[in-house]
């Protein structure tokens, strides 16, 4: 299928339509359809609709997709089937527990190697490598990096991106609890886990008001 341009927020749709579509029962219908996507993960069809007309030509009237096919053009168009080499800045705990989480060679993003200020370890429990800072820049131009993973603290992350973009860094993932300043052509996702809270606590606090 020829690739389209596609916004944000659609990208921001597909993974959850792929982790749905993954996670169906072995005995599930071999077909699904926009609507039956749409009920499930409680969307609008129309909305649902035109996402995946984006990324499949495999939808048919009265039929829908076909189950795995359309797992196979979502992971194709993520480029899952594709392996994006990054690095990660701040060896702490968080930033341990992402470079040795197995989940992301699903995803195509492999972790080479953590750098930190201060590296407590030469290696992780999962046999990835932690250096220095200051060897971050060679690093990158000699495995021709294009991603880089923040997890330091808020303070350190702006002079962090700074780094990375002189890197060549082209995409950042940004776990830090603050807002980042970028050249135009760099792709920012920031995860920010105080928002995330804050949407469960207001749906709990709704939850309670009105029983």
């Amino acid at each position: 299928m020829e690739q389209k341009k596609i916004s944000k927020s659609v990208l921001k749709r597909l993974p959850g339509y792929l982790s749905y579509l993954k996670g169906m029962p072995e005995n599930s219908p071999t077909h699904i359809s926009a609507t039956a996507l749409a009920n499930a993960l409680g969307m609008g069809e129309v909305q649902v609709r035109k996402d995946l007309a984006m990324v499949s030509d495999g939808g048919r009237p009265k039929i829908g997709y076909l189950r795995e096919a359309l797992i196979d053009d979502i992971e194709q168009f993520l480029g899952y089937d594709n392996t994006t080499d990054a690095v990660l800045i701040g060896a702490g705990k968080l930033g341990q527990a992402l470079l040795d989480y197995k989940g992301f060679q699903e995803f195509g993003l492999n972790i080479l190697a953590a750098f930190d200020v201060a590296p407590k370890m030469d290696i992780t429990e999962g046999g990835k490598p932690v250096y220095p800072v200051e060897q971050l820049e060679s690093f990158c131009k000699k495995n021709k990096i294009l991603m880089g993973i923040i997890t330091v603290p808020g303070d350190y992350a702006q002079d962090v991106a700074d780094r990375l973009v002189g890197c060549g860094i082209k995409a950042i993932w940004n776990f830090a609890p603050t807002h980042l300043e970028v050249p135009a052509h760099i792709l920012v996702q920031h995860e920010n886990m105080a928002t995330s809270l804050a949407v469960l606590s207001m749906h709990l606090q709704a939850h309670i008001t009105n029983e």
